[in-house]
């Protein structure tokens, strides 16, 4: 997967709080940074996305999508 975002960091799933239509879901990157994106609890289930996964947050703006 190729992608025009420059702002990623790669860390690993250490939280998730799942709520009725939202999920806030919690990375911590190798230097120990923390990053904390709400994401649809659709996309965090079809992703199967889970504490322990290394995934990728990628920063646009004031939105944080993951890639994993």
């Amino acid at each position: 997967m190729k992608i025009t975002g420059r702002n990623k960091l790669a860390g690993k799933v250490v939280n998730i709080v799942t709520g009725m239509v939202t999920c806030e879901v919690e990375i911590e990157t190798k230097g120990g940074d923390r990053v904390v994106g709400v994401v649809t609890k659709g996309s965090v289930e079809e992703m199967d996305i889970k504490v322990g996964d290394e995934i990728t947050a990628l920063v646009k703006a004031t939105s944080v999508m993951f890639i994993k």
